[in-house]
């Protein structure tokens, strides 16, 4: 096995066991939150009630035997029952479906408009369009997400009336049979996340220009695009690739805000009721999901960067 499998092989073991470890806080943190399904739908009920409840659903069993139970069942595929009687996974099947599709739809326009703001900015570093850039990019991430989606709201779907204020899915229908509706939540998740990965991109163009082999490129009079294509651009690739990938991975969890300000159908409002409500399987699932997503696309990212930086190497050479 040569060095880069090595690499791959010890970050993918890490992987697993990060893993291992995230089911167990996610478990044990989930379970210390205030509250549970039984009290949140008995209240004050008699003791004799509530205690037949917990039973009922096995929260009154150890929670090291909870957690080996439900471990087992993750590895299996199976996401638990809610409090509500329904399984987890019916009840996220479609939900996590809707998200995805408008991190996949947001990343579509984040990647290259990130790309073209931060090798532009970065490219020209101190300039007046670099500063301009920097300042809004800066003013854009600095704005709370249901600030910036309710700015949105009223500048273009009450004032202007262009689209509509509210993201509402017909039951059994796909957000896509109605696209004006994906709009204005995909144009805030792009402000929101090119904020972020615009500024990382636009950093790590200005250090690469600043490199030495660069320098020696424009001093022996290569052209500026080709110094951008072959010495610039394979510096830039690795770590873009890295904050899109874990910016996709967010954006299905941290999209909660704007789904709801839009009143759109994705995991959002399960997991803000699913804590209200104390639905302890439901809040597990999510947190499990979203994290282990988190952890593989870190992984990926990785895996991406060895794979691909010696070729982009050989083939600026």
């Amino acid at each position: 096995m040569n060095a880069i499998g090595t690499r791959l092989a010890i970050r993918g073991a890490v992987t697993v066991g990060l893993l291992v470890l995230l089911s167990a806080v996610v478990f044990v943190g989930v379970d210390l939150l205030p509250g549970d399904p039984v009290t949140a739908r008995l209240g004050a009920q008699g003791p004799e009630v509530v205690a037949a409840a917990r039973s009922r659903l096995g929260l009154d069993r150890p929670v090291t035997e909870r957690y080996l139970d439900w471990v087992v069942a993750l590895a299996q595929g199976d996401l638990g029952t809610s409090a509500s009687g329904r399984p987890v996974a019916e009840m996220l099947s479609g939900r996590l479906g809707n998200s995805v599709l408008l991190a996949l739809l947001t990343v579509a326009v984040l990647v290259p408009l990130s790309l073209v703001l931060g090798v532009w900015a970065g490219l020209r570093r101190g300039s007046v369009s670099d500063r301009v850039i920097s300042v809004v990019l800066l003013a854009v991430v600095s704005i709370p997400e249901f600030v910036l989606a309710g700015g949105l709201i009223l500048i273009v779907a009450v004032g202007l009336g262009w689209l509509p204020a509210v993201s509402l899915v017909p039951p059994d229908s796909s957000p896509l049979a109605a696209p004006e509706i994906l709009v204005l939540p995909v144009v805030s998740l792009v402000l929101l996340g090119v904020g972020y990965t615009g500024r990382i991109i636009r950093a790590t163009t200005a250090a690469a220009v600043r490199a030495p082999h660069v320098e020696f490129l424009r001093l022996n009079g290569v052209p500026r695009a080709t110094v951008v294509r072959t010495a610039v651009l394979p510096a830039v690739w690795p770590i873009a690739v890295q904050v899109w990938l874990v910016t996709a991975v967010g954006l299905i969890g941290g999209a909660v805000l704007v789904e709801r300000v839009f009143g759109y159908p994705g995991i959002g409002e399960v997991l803000v009721t699913a804590v209200r409500t104390g639905d302890l399987p439901v809040v597990q699932a999510l947190a499990m999901i979203l994290g282990g997503a988190t952890l593989i696309a870190l992984f990926v990212a990785d895996l991406g960067t060895e794979l691909l930086t010696p070729v982009l190497r050989t083939a600026a050479r």
